[in-house]
C-alpha cells in the first residue's frame, strides 16, 4: 500500500512541480510527503528529485521513472473504472432456481423490475421442486426452505419466516364442514405435498400441547401448484406455506382453518456460492430480493394468524 502512495506522490510532484501541492492533493502532511518520497528513493537506490531554494526538478532517472509510473497509474485507474462500471451495470446470465410455486408467486413478478433496472442481465429461472446442486448446475442463486446446506462453500441469507397452514375453498367447506379439531381431519379429503418432510404426518403444537395426526391424501403431488389448483376447485384441504396461499386467503378464494394450531415453520432463504467478491449480477439480485421482502413485510404477513369466523 505504501508503495502505491509513494508512486502516486512522486507522479504528483513531477506534474505539479511542488512537494507541498502534491501533499495537498493526496491529503498528506508535508512531513509525511517528504518521508514517502525519501522512502521511494531509498528503496530504488537512486535520486529522483533534485531540490534547490527556488525550484524542484526531476533527475534524468526521475524523468524515465515518471513516464513509466504515470502509465502504470493510468492503467490502474482505467482498470478500476472498468470494474466500477461493471458493478454499477452488471451483465451476463443470472441463473436462479426455486420451486415452481415460489418462482410463479415471488420471482416472476419481480423480473420486470429487476431487468428494467439492470438491462444487461438476462435471467434464466430453473423451476424445480427439488434442491439442485448449486455448483454442479452452475446456479447463481437458489431460493430454499432449508436452513443448512451440506456444502460449506454455500452461503445462506435469510429472507423471511413462514407458517404452514391448512386451507380449503368455501365450496369445499360448505359441502364437508369446517374441522374444529385436528382429529377431525381424518374425515376430510386432504391434498398432500409429497416433498414435505414426513408428508403423511402432521405435527401440531398449541401452547404447551402437541398432537400428531397421520393422514392419507385424496390427491398427492410433488408440485404445489397442482395441489393449489385442486384446492381452489374444491377438492379438499391443502397444507402449504403461507407464501403460496396468502393472496388466495386475502382474496377469499381459500379459507384458513385450525389456525390456533401451528405446524413446523419454514424459512425462505437465498443460497449462493461463497465468494470473497460476489459478481455484480448476483449481488444486485440478492439486494433486490431482500429489499422487496422487507418492503412487502412478508415476515409479518406469513407468520401472522388469520381471524377465523
Amino acid at each position: 500500500m505504501d508503495r502505491w502512495t509513494e508512486i502516486e506522490l512522486f507522479v504528483q510532484v513531477a506534474e505539479t512541480g511542488s512537494l507541498s501541492r502534491a501533499a495537498e492533493l493526496l491529503n498528506l502532511s508535508n512531513a509525511s510527503a517528504s518521508r514517502h518520497l525519501a522512502a521511494l528513493e531509498a528503496r530504488l537506490g537512486v535520486r529522483l528529485v533534485e531540490r534547490n531554494t527556488r525550484r524542484l526538478y526531476l533527475t534524468e532517472t526521475g524523468q524515465e521513472f515518471f513516464q513509466r509510473s504515470r502509465t502504470i497509474l493510468s492503467d490502474l485507474r482505467d482498470a478500476e473504472s472498468t470494474v466500477n462500471a461493471a458493478a454499477l451495470n452488471p451483465s451476463g446470465v443470472l441463473r436462479i432456481t426455486a420451486s415452481l410455486s415460489f418462482s410463479m408467486h415471488h420471482i416472476a413478478p419481480l423480473l420486470r423490475g429487476y431487468t428494467d433496472r439492470y438491462p444487461n442481465v438476462s435471467v434464466h429461472v430453473e423451476a424445480a421442486n427439488r434442491y439442485l446442486d448449486i455448483i454442479d448446475n452452475n446456479i447463481d442463486v437458489a431460493i430454499r426452505n432449508r436452513e443448512v446446506e451440506p456444502d460449506s462453500n454455500i452461503t445462506i441469507r435469510r429472507l423471511a419466516g413462514t407458517r404452514r397452514i391448512l386451507v380449503a375453498s368455501p365450496a369445499y367447506l360448505s359441502r364437508h364442514g369446517v374441522p374444529r379439531d385436528v382429529n377431525d381431519l381424518h374425515r376430510h379429503k386432504l391434498l398432500i405435498y409429497t416433498h414435505a418432510n414426513n408428508p403423511n404426518e402432521l405435527r401440531f403444537t398449541r401452547g404447551d400441547g402437541q398432537q400428531t395426526v397421520h393422514i392419507k391424501g385424496l390427491l398427492e403431488s410433488n408440485d404445489g401448484q397442482i395441489l393449489r389448483a385442486a384446492a381452489l376447485d374444491g377438492m379438499g384441504i391443502l397444507i402449504q406455506p403461507s407464501y403460496i396461499v396468502y393472496d388466495d386467503i386475502v382474496a377469499g378464494r381459500l379459507v384458513p382453518m385450525l389456525d390456533d394450531w401451528d405446524l413446523p415453520r419454514l424459512t425462505v432463504n437465498l443460497a449462493y456460492p461463497s465468494r470473497k467478491h460476489l459478481s455484480a449480477k448476483v449481488r444486485t439480485f440478492i439486494d433486490f430480493m431482500a429489499a422487496h421482502f422487507e418492503k412487502m413485510d412478508y415476515e409479518r404477513k406469513w407468520t401472522g394468524r388469520f381471524r377465523l369466523e
